[in-house]
């Protein structure tokens, strides 16, 4: 088994990203009829049977490994431009994990099991009467 990593582009935490990739769903589901996330990437990974032996992406937000979707397939898709690409279709579950620092990078790039920070439970929307930016500050900080 081994994972991916990738800098979250557009989205400054995990509760942003999950909003995103819900509304992404939505519109997939209304374009394609199906309520599936992916991400579409230039380069395919050769190391396809292993990321699909349980391996997931790392999500980097801010310089900060904080969140990680489990690798469901891998698809080849032909762009508009003729060149293959590779459409990683993601569990729609996000899990929170420790916060790791990261050095930025471009793409994706692999990630070992051992080199992977462990799951934690993720704050709730709901739990606390804290404002976003305040709630997602602590957990970076890993106080919530």
């Amino acid at each position: 088994m081994i994972n991916l990593i990738k800098l979250s582009v557009g989205t400054e935490s995990i509760h942003s990203l999950l909003e995103w990739q819900q509304m992404r769903r939505a519109q997939n589901f209304i374009d394609f009829g199906v309520a599936e996330h992916w991400h579409i990437t230039r380069m395919s990974p050769k190391r396809r049977d292993e990321l699909l032996n349980g391996g997931s992406i790392y999500w980097v937000f801010k310089g900060l490994i904080q969140a990680r979707q489990k690798i469901l397939r891998l698809d080849e898709v032909i762009g508009d431009d003729g060149i293959k690409r590779c459409k990683i279709i993601l569990d729609k579950k996000l899990c929170a994990t420790a916060t790791w620092p990261k050095r930025p990078f471009q793409g994706w790039r692999y990630l070992k099991p051992t080199d992977s920070p462990p799951d934690v439970t993720m704050p709730s929307q709901s739990d606390e009467h804290l404002p976003n930016e305040l709630r997602d500050a602590l957990f970076e900080l890993g106080l919530l």
